[in-house]
């Protein structure tokens, strides 16, 4: 039997993922790399950021703390990726070790302790807590994007002035249990 929490998190992961890679597609490099002053950060130095995290989190997820000696988070902060390539094989990687550490949890799984930093928490808690840190950074990655191509936007959600005629398609169907990414 499917796990529904499981499955919804992984449907809520997938769909946070897309954001972001609907935002690359519109994206120069160069675009990427773009940074407002010195302290802000680009869309590549916050996917590396965001791989870095998810790397250390999620790989041996139920065995070793999440924050792993091998990470090196302040160089997470410093712009290194010389392609568009190489980033997006980097996102890719990321979310790969994501996915491969959640798929497998059951409802056994669900309130066994994992540590972050040394703190403990469920691994219920910590799915949660990066279910709030990486829609963070991906909604800072659309932001920039957007802010970047302007008028060029493809919007990724309802576009503005299309409330409405969104909702009104969704009103003349039948009421159906789903997740609202199924259809994205």
């Amino acid at each position: 039997m499917e796990n529904a929490y499981i499955s919804g998190v992984l449907k809520q992961f997938n769909y946070y993922k897309s954001l972001g890679d609907k935002t690359f597609e519109q994206l120069s490099f160069e675009d990427m790399n773009y940074q407002p002053n010195h302290d802000s950060n680009s869309i590549s130095i916050i996917v590396k950021h965001m791989v870095g995290n998810m790397l250390s989190r999620w790989t041996n997820f139920l065995t070793e703390d999440g924050e792993k000696p091998w990470r090196n988070r302040d160089e997470e902060f410093e712009s290194t990726y010389t392609t568009k390539e190489e980033l997006l094989q980097e996102w890719e990687k990321g979310w790969k070790c994501l996915f491969d550490a959640i798929a497998p949890l059951s409802d056994d799984d669900l309130n066994t302790i994992v540590y972050i930093r040394n703190e403990g928490h469920t691994v219920a808690e910590a799915i949660f807590r990066q279910l709030g840190h990486y829609p963070y950074h991906v909604g800072q990655i659309t932001y920039i994007g957007k802010l970047l191509k302007g008028d060029a936007w493809q919007s990724l959600s309802i576009p503005k002035g299309a409330s409405k005629s969104y909702n009104q398609d969704k009103f003349n169907k039948p009421k159906e249990r789903k997740h609202f990414t199924d259809e994205v």
